[in-house]
């Protein structure tokens, strides 16, 4: 399957990254060089005021006279109720800006608000194809958790609580302008969304990495790096939490493995551990990355003959073993040694509901344009894997 050509590309990022200590203090700044006056500020949790990141933000807007309309508590895996709500309050307040401080969560609410606010129709809209984004306010981000990447990249997922429907949308438009990465600021995070957060980051990586049909030795090494990165700053957090140089090395991995540096060059890759992933946080409300630990090794069992030569590469690169199988075994050993779960039974999903997942990625496959190779019943055999 490999090829090492590098497939002709485009390569466009228009985010600025701010990254280090204290530069949450040149927020204002980076609102005003915009022509901002008024912003949405969207957040998840208090923690934000708690540990004083809301008045920091609050008073570096306050010195370029931006006024600031307050939209917290959003949820982890973020729902499309309350991005209409967002929408609803930008309306009437007649901002010209969306700020996130958060974990991608809020940012991903903050993209989907930024460009709801521009469509004329409903905002589900978007994520289903009925309509496309043609418009969006200027995005900004300060983050406090690393694991998305979506500081640096035009996409967002959300889900529907309705319909029970975790869809994406993307748009070189939602891009933010700015995004400002201050690993000291995710000091707070807990260990559970720590190991998730690492999960997250690898499925990103491993998704391009042996599915693409045209897969050059340089992005593999970037993506094997990345891996190993993240393995040993998770280890070394879990460690020591106040490890600034491994938080650091973390965070700029988190952002580097979806911001399309990793799978310029390639071609023929797909996202179906995410598809599948996605109806069990639409389903079950599970954290993500706690999802994804349970989806990945079984998917990579199950896909593994059809990329050979990829599966016995990460085994020797990343773990140093033998043979595909003995790569997917250490990676699933490694996701157990940090504590996030690999089992269905772990995340309180019983056998007697898989047939509901199936039929709900079904619909996400579908959007994600893989429904030819990912039927009923391989999704079946890829969640039996998995319990």
């Amino acid at each position: 399957m490999e090829r090492r050509a590098m497939e002709n590309f485009s390569f466009f990022n228009p985010t600025r990254i701010e990254f280090g200590t204290d530069k949450e203090r040149l927020i204002g700044k980076g609102l005003a060089e915009h022509g901002v006056k008024k912003a949405l500020l969207c957040y998840g949790s208090e923690r934000i005021k708690r540990e004083g990141l809301f008045d920091v933000v609050g008073r570096s807007l306050a010195e370029h006279d931006i006024q600031l309309v307050e939209f917290g508590g959003i949820v982890s895996n973020p729902v499309i109720s309350r991005v209409r709500e967002g929408i609803a309050l930008a309306r009437a307040e007649g901002v010209d800006a969306i700020l996130s401080v958060g974990g991608g969560s809020v940012l991903d609410s903050a993209k989907a608000i930024a460009a709801g606010v521009r469509h004329a129709g409903d905002v589900w809209d978007l994520f289903v194809g009925k309509a496309g984004i043609e418009s969006a306010l200027p995005l900004f981000a300060i983050q406090t958790l690393a694991a998305t990447g979506s500081e640096m990249n035009p996409s967002a997922v959300v889900t529907n609580d309705e319909t029970q429907e975790k869809f994406f949308i993307a748009s070189p438009l939602l891009f933010p302008k700015l995004s400002i990465v201050n690993p000291a600021l995710m000091r707070g995070v807990s260990r559970d969304y720590l190991v998730y957060s690492a999960s997250d980051v690898i499925a990103h990586l491993i998704e391009t990495y042996f599915t693409a049909t045209v897969q050059p030795k340089l992005q593999s090494r970037l993506v094997e790096s990345l891996i190993i990165t993240v393995i040993e700053t998770t280890e070394a957090l879990l460690a020591n939490p106040a490890d600034y140089a491994a938080r650091a090395q973390f965070a700029w991995a988190a952002t580097l493995a979806l911001n399309g540096l990793c799978y310029s060059g390639t071609a023929g890759f797909s996202y179906p551990n995410h598809a599948i992933e996605h109806s069990l946080s639409a389903l079950f409300n599970v954290p993500h990355g706690a999802g994804l630990s349970v989806v990945v090794p079984a998917w990579m069992k199950w896909y593994r003959a059809r990329n050979p030569s990829q599966f016995d590469r990460f085994a020797v690169e990343v773990f140093g073993v033998d043979g595909g199988e003995q790569g997917i075994a250490a990676l699933q050993a490694w996701y157990d040694k940090i504590g996030t779960p690999t089992r269905l039974s772990q995340l309180g999903i019983p056998a007697d509901d898989l047939s509901a997942i199936v039929d709900n990625v079904q619909r996400n496959v579908r959007l994600f344009g893989i429904a030819e190779t990912y039927t009923p019943e391989a999704v079946a055999e890829i969640l039996r894997l998995a319990r």
